[in-house]
């Protein structure tokens, strides 16, 4: 038995930070959205009882290092699963990134293995067990649009932010998140408004949303690497409404709503970055049928 599952990518229109905790996490206050740029999971049930990753990416980790190998080896601790499985892993998102794709395949692996398996779990309890593995993956799990606090793992649902196009740029470089928080200034930091975002998403009001995009590792980010900060320049001079990192970067995304600009973006970067698209907003939560 097969099964294919979608895991789409997620850019944050916010994120700030707001202390580090006693566990050694940073409470964080982030709002995220699903865009219809996805790699494909499919789950085959094996009859042994084994975990077995398959990714023709060569960055792509086939052990427990990688999500999706965790968080089907959680789901066979936590209900004595006996049978199997083999994870195919086809990557359309790039790898560390800063768009939440090693966590986008490891919710689509437990909402898979959740029908795979007859496990029977709500999408409330698979969010619970996925942020056991990583603080984006109860995000992942859900998809949509969302208002996350704590370490990532605290969903509130939003509706679906404006009708837009995304146009996402990533350099040829990776961006260690860890190192990121270690160089993070907490004192010297400007927030970004997160209620106006979140206002501005529930009046549907684009302008509102162009105008509260916002988020604190952006400084850390393009100080280490200013190639970031050279996409996000580019895309502004192109005519993007709006230009903000993803996560802990280093890709850049530039919404805009005509069809002619997009185009013009996309071009534009092409010839200056080597991973660049063109993609709408999601917006809908998932369901586990």
């Amino acid at each position: 038995m097969k099964l294919l599952v979608k895991a789409p990518a997620k850019i944050n229109l916010s994120l700030d930070v707001l202390y580090k905790r006693p566990d050694g996490f940073h409470e964080v206050e982030m709002i995220m959205t699903t865009i219809d740029l996805a790699d494909r999971v499919e789950l085959t049930l094996l009859e042994q009882d084994k975990i077995h990753i398959l990714s023709h990416n060569r960055y792509v980790p086939d052990d427990q290092r990688n999500l999706a190998f965790q968080a089907a080896q959680l789901l066979k601790d936590r209900y004595q699963v006996k049978k199997g499985v083999q994870i195919t892993i086809e990557k359309t998102i790039p790898v560390a990134a800063g768009l939440a794709g090693g966590s986008s395949d490891a919710a689509a692996t437990l909402r898979g293995l959740n029908k795979l398996w007859r496990l029977g779990l709500t999408l409330d309890e698979l969010a619970e067990i996925g942020s056991e593995i990583g603080s984006d993956v109860s995000f992942c799990v859900y998809g949509g649009t969302a208002l996350a606090k704590g370490r990532g793992e605290m969903i509130t649902d939003l509706p679906a932010p404006p009708t837009c196009w995304v146009i996402l740029a990533k350099p040829f470089i990776g961006v260690s998140t860890a190192e990121v928080y270690r160089r993070l200034d907490l004192n010297g930091m400007k927030h970004p408004e997160i209620d106006e975002m979140v206002k501005a998403i529930k009046n549907n009001d684009y302008q509102s949303v162009c105008e509260n995009v916002g988020n604190v590792l952006e400084d850390v980010t393009l100080k280490l690497h200013p190639e970031v900060a050279q996409i996000k320049e580019q895309m502004k001079r192109f005519g993007a409404d709006a230009v903000l990192m993803s996560g802990s970067g280093p890709t850049v995304f530039g919404i805009v709503q005509h069809d002619s600009r997009m185009h013009r973006i996309y071009n534009g970067l092409r010839g200056f970055c080597d991973q660049v698209f063109a993609v709408r907003m999601l917006g809908e939560r998932h369901s586990l049928d």
